[in-house]
């Protein structure tokens, strides 16, 4: 038996499945509450630009109403995460699941373009195919506020893994499903409106998902030895500088009550919880990543599958199955992100993984024959999500705990805001028959993030803030010794 549990075994290690396993319950339901929403993603990303063509809008207004989607979600993202660590983060999954909900309503049963707008502008309404809303900064930061840095990497690997999963069954199902309903005589948009019913079911998942957390999943209060230690020291300090005032007047009135200084509470803005260190790293990796997210505005799978049925007026279910299937290769090659973490690096793996496929984005318009069209296609969707976990892991290695989830909402909030600006610019060339140049200028911008990321970020530090990282729970090193929840390497007497 051991002959067959071995292999079994490191393939359980090795692919960070023990990982997940032992970063508990709310892991799980995390990464089961993405994986619904993104099968009704994956499910919207197929149909969306062909349901407005089908309502008789024009290129141009399909562009502009995604970026003015991608806008509305910019607003609602950056004020729901630098809010949730203070008003909790269930909370504002509930309330983000819940606007989800409302928005598939009104897709569902409407077809005027300012009652559309104003659902996907308010709501949480994924035009584009990716997590552009208020959930993926949340969820990161609560994931990497549950591991530790040896289980980080292989929990986000997951992450991302069943997210694809998702995406691809979603994709699958609505293109069987459009079909399946085009043939026995349903309008075309109705057949489109009907998929919106599966958003909405997606939606009350994502409530129920969040509904059954634990506390664990909150920003850990300061436990009383600290705050008692804090309160000292105020004290201490107040009386020190009671006396220095007293020495310098001169007289002192011995039956005098002492004299406590007002405290002075200065207003912080909400970018004050992210110190100065941060920031200049951030900084950089932000400008890099709009850079990226421009280029992905620009050739959405909305906009990507609108562009191989324009060119080869396949059925929907062939789009389907080939959307699916690229999706179900990202999965597969997601599974490895984590195995090449460890061993490459973040930086090394987000960069040798994602350059194959912004090089397969420059190409993708030079083919004119089906096959090697769908081959650039399953290049690109392969491997494209394999930097998404190890992104996450080195934001979390090179920023403080406490600024995790301000820096990933600002962080998703600039690379949606810089999408935005995307689907318009395409809209524009597809209505003047310029549609390929798109990728041209996509492919380009990517290959410049990559090399960008590359020679800023290959040899810096990481992971200097984990000694102040959490471990709500006593964990145990690889020779025994007991880590305090502080992250220190020590035994308490």
């Amino acid at each position: 038996m051991s002959f067959f549990l071995i292999p079994i075994q490191w393939l359980y290690n090795e692919f960070g499945i023990a990982s997940v396993y032992h970063t508990g319950s709310d892991a799980w339901l995390v990464i089961l509450g993405r994986s619904c929403r993104m099968f009704s993603y994956g499910a919207n990303s197929l149909i969306f630009a062909l349901f407005f063509s089908s309502l008789k809008f024009s290129d141009f207004r399909i562009g502009l109403f995604m970026t003015l989607t991608l806008l509305g979600d910019v607003l609602l993202s950056l004020f729901l995460t630098l809010v949730a660590d203070r008003v909790g983060r269930r909370r504002i999954l509930f309330a983000g699941g819940s606007l989800m909900v409302l928005s598939g309503v009104v897709f569902a049963i409407s077809e005027n373009f300012w009652i559309l707008l104003v659902a996907a502008v308010v709501g949480v309404i994924s035009a584009t195919g990716s997590d552009s809303g208020p959930f993926r900064a949340i969820e990161e930061s609560t994931l990497s506020h549950l591991t530790t840095l040896k289980t980080r990497s292989d929990v986000l690997s997951w992450y991302v893994t069943t997210s694809s999963l998702g995406s691809a069954a979603g994709t699958e199902f609505s293109g069987r499903a459009v079909e399946y309903l085009r043939i026995n005589g349903w309008a075309i948009t109705d057949a489109y409106h009907a998929i919106f019913w599966l958003y909405i079911a997606m939606g009350i998942l994502t409530i129920i998902f969040t509904l059954s957390m634990s506390d664990k999943c909150e920003v850990a209060e300061t436990p009383p030895g600290t705050e008692a230690s804090e309160r000292l020291l105020n004290e201490r300090q107040q009386r020190a500088e009671v006396t220095d005032d007293d020495n310098d007047e001169g007289d002192h009135d011995l039956n005098s009550a002492p004299v406590h200084k007002p405290e002075i509470h200065q207003k912080k803005s909400l970018f004050a919880q992210i110190s100065s260190e941060t920031r200049l790293i951030m900084y950089k990796l932000w400008f890099l990543l709009a850079v990226d997210s421009i280029a992905d505005g620009m050739v959405s799978y909305s906009l990507t599958t609108y562009y191989i049925d324009r060119k080869f007026h396949l059925s929907k279910s062939a789009l389907g199955d080939i959307t699916s299937t690229s999706y179900l290769l990202s999965s597969c090659s997601s599974v490895f992100a984590g195995p090449l973490s460890r061993r490459l690096g973040l930086i090394k793996t987000m960069v040798f993984t994602h350059l194959p496929s912004s090089t397969a984005v420059l190409l993708f318009p030079i083919p004119q024959e089906i096959p090697l069209t769908i081959t650039l296609f399953f290049i690109r969707t392969g491997l494209n999500n394999m930097d998404q976990a190890p992104r996450a892991a080195f934001i979390a290695a090179v920023v403080k705990p406490e600024e995790r989830t301000a820096v990933m909402g600002i962080t998703n909030m600039l690379r949606t805001l810089a999408s935005t600006v995307g689907p318009s610019v395409t809209g524009l060339l597809a209505g003047n028959d310029r549609f390929w140049i798109a990728f041209v200028i996509a492919g380009a911008l990517r290959i410049c993030y990559d090399l960008g990321l590359f020679a800023m970020f290959v040899s810096m530090k990481l992971h200097t803030h984990e000694s102040k990282d959490q471990l709500a729970s006593p964990r145990r090193s690889s020779d025994g010794e007991e880590l305090t929840e502080l992250g220190l390497i020590e035994r308490t007497t």
